[in-house]
């Protein structure tokens, strides 16, 4: 498993993987040619990878995204150290917190 502040990327096994994820929505990559795994409210900095893969998302707000990178890629954040992370497909799983009366995906 890897943590990059608020952001588990867990590798997941071909065959563990969901039926349907083919069908889920690819997300687009920003500007800067990167695929944002988590964006800061507050800062603007991403939690991105750069390199090639496909990122899918769920669309529930606290749905899990998935990450392919048939090449291996790298975990990047203007405040964190840099994450290589080997080819194949993970999990990507934003922290959540409780506050009175609801849950919501922790603020960057």
């Amino acid at each position: 498993m890897y943590r990059q502040g608020d952001v588990l990327i867990v590798p997941v096994a071909v065959e563990a993987l969901p039926r349907g994820i083919d069908a889920l929505p690819r997300q687009p990559r920003d500007g800067r040619g990167r695929l944002v795994l988590a964006l800061g409210e507050v800062t603007g900095h991403a939690h991105a990878v750069v390199g090639p893969g496909t990122l899918v998302r769920e669309s529930d707000p606290f749905g899990v995204s998935y990450l392919h990178l048939p090449d291996g890629g790298r975990v990047v954040h203007e405040e964190h150290a840099g994450i290589p992370l080997p080819k194949g497909w993970y999990r990507v799983v934003r922290q959540r917190e409780y506050v009175p009366g609801a849950v919501r995906v922790v603020a960057d």
